[in-house]
């Protein structure tokens, strides 16, 4: 059987193991079952130890109201690096900025909303947010088409966002140029003297990771944004956060904020 071209281009095994890792991960495919009866034999120990104990006790124990989790007996308390420092990264800029309003375009749903608890925060995402919270507010919209006038809005955020532009993940249309004209569009409502916050996967090259993201270099990233001051950059490599681009540590993630004159 003729390869197609796309696998020609993959080692094999390669392949394979990203296949193999999206089965498993996403789809619980694989034999990681095992592991959880082991689990759960050593629960149902537990829980009848701890129903002796309960005897006595004003607080109900009884099987239908049970509810086994089995993975959560961490060494130390679980933080995924990337979004941890990010989010503090930019927690930090909107409270030494203190704008009026903040609009962000498709960033964390979580964290905007803390970040609305000292500065009025308006979500801009192609999926509606079906909850409510104080300072919060949602308005549909793309970040290839954002509902506002050209230099209009003053403090506005997207980020790892743009990276994914064009690629299919969440039932957008293919656009090989889908980053590029995300860009363009926040730089078009960005407003003299506005700050513009920007994260993104980077890497020794520009190249894309189908379908999860894209990553870039430093000097391509910026060049999106013509036109606009680097106020300044971070680095996140690993669990800690670098004042510098780094190629040579290999795939990271820059954090950039921006401002037009």
């Amino acid at each position: 059987m003729k390869l197609p071209h796309w696998l020609k281009q993959c080692p094999p095994l390669r392949v394979i193991r990203e296949a193999w890792r999206a089965l498993s991960v996403q789809f619980g495919a694989g034999f990681r079952w095992v592991t959880g009866l082991r689990r759960l034999a050593g629960f149902a120990g537990e829980y009848r130890q701890f129903r002796r104990l309960n005897a006595g006790s004003p607080f109900v124990m009884r099987g239908q109201y049970i509810q086994p989790y089995l993975t959560d007996r961490t060494t130390t308390t679980p933080v995924e690096p990337t979004y941890f420092l990010q989010d503090t990264w930019f927690a930090r800029k909107i409270a030494m900025r203190r704008p009026a309003r903040h609009v962000d375009v498709a960033s964390s749903v979580k964290s905007m909303a803390l970040v609305a608890q000292f500065v009025p925060v308006t979500l801009i995402d192609i999926r509606p947010v079906d909850i409510e919270v104080a300072g919060f507010t949602f308005k549909h919209g793309s970040v290839l088409a954002l509902p506002f006038a050209d230099r209009s809005v003053a403090s506005l955020s997207s980020l790892c966002v743009i990276e994914h532009i064009g690629l299919g993940r969440y039932g957008d249309s293919f656009d090989a140029a889908g980053s590029e004209k995300a860009a363009a569009e926040l730089g078009r409502v960005l407003a003299p003297g506005g700050d513009l916050f920007v994260s993104v996967p980077v890497d020794a090259e520009c190249r894309v990771c189908f379908n999860a993201h894209r990553a870039f270099t430093r000097a391509y990233l910026l060049a999106l944004f013509p036109g606009l001051d680097l106020v300044e950059e971070r680095y996140i490599y690993g669990r800690a956060l670098f004042p510098a681009y780094d190629p040579a540590r290999g795939f990271g993630t820059g954090l950039y904020h921006l401002r037009r004159p």
